[in-house]
């Protein structure tokens, strides 16, 4: 996830809707429990792994996350948020 993080400040542009993402996925009631991070709910980062490379096992591509987040901006400019 440090790569990820790092590739992600790398890229101005996307750090606003990097925001906007960990909001929107993050899991409920997040602030309650170590580590107090709003990091997205296991369920929903199971689903996405498996979606995107058919497996848990493997952590994210930074390149993969980049392209993700791009196609999230770009999804909310074309419906008006």
């Amino acid at each position: 996830m440090i790569r990820v993080g790092l590739a992600v400040l790398r890229h101005p542009s996307l750090w606003a809707t990097a925001l906007r993402q960990l909001r929107r996925t993050a899991a409920p009631g997040w602030w309650r429990r170590p580590p107090f991070l709003p990091l997205p709910a296991g369920d929903y980062l199971h689903f996405r792994m498996v979606t995107q490379y058919g497996e848990t096992d493997r952590p994210p591509d930074p390149d993969d996350v980049l392209d993700y987040l791009a196609w999230c901006r770009d999804w909310d400019r074309r419906i008006g948020r």
